[in-house]
């Protein structure tokens, strides 16, 4: 069994509290957990399975203590790396209030980094599921991976992780 690896960001918050819960749910022995903001292609290269997980809006992108999101600097690496054969998924929070004409949209400038590099995406999930008024992340009625919406509807994330993980588990050997 090898380890899958979950890199996230921004370290503190609501993905990280999220990425938490995937680490529960999958085994706390079948993950490593790398912040974005410290994550090289090195990284990137030494797991055959890897986890995505990100904030598309909100405090870290606003918020002017943060000089540059974790992800702006860290998405150039993504395209550093091929993902031929190895087993990939993304988790993206947003909120669906605020933003529900681009609910979770910058899951799918990652999605889109990582297939042009080769990456086959596991765990789609169908937006018929979600309200919301439009999202780019939403490609044939499915999310590019697990949207998360702790901001008004943080009651739904416990659930919608765990059936997400027994979704991906075949994929990822779980």
């Amino acid at each position: 069994m090898s380890t899958t690896a979950i890199f996230f960001g921004p370290l503190k918050g609501a993905v990280n509290r999220v990425a938490d819960k995937l680490k529960n749910a999958i085994g706390e022995d079948k993950v490593v957990m790398i912040p974005v903001n410290t994550a090289t292609v090195a990284d990137l290269e030494k797991y055959d399975k890897i986890i995505f997980g990100m904030s598309t809006v909100g405090k870290d992108t606003w918020d002017s203590t943060y000089s540059i999101n974790d992800w702006a600097k860290f998405l150039p690496e993504i395209g550093k790396t091929r993902y031929e054969g190895k087993t990939v998924a993304i988790f993206g929070l947003g909120d669906h209030v605020t933003y529900t004409a681009t609910f979770v949209d910058h899951m799918a400038v990652l999605a889109r980094e990582l297939m042009k590099n080769g990456a086959v995406l596991t765990g789609q999930v169908p937006a018929s599921e979600y309200e919301f008024d439009d999202s780019e992340a939403v490609v044939d009625g499915k999310f590019f991976g697990l949207p998360i919406d702790e901001d008004f509807e943080p009651e739904l994330t416990d659930e919608r992780v765990e059936k997400w993980v027994k979704q991906i588990a075949p994929d990822f050997g779980f």
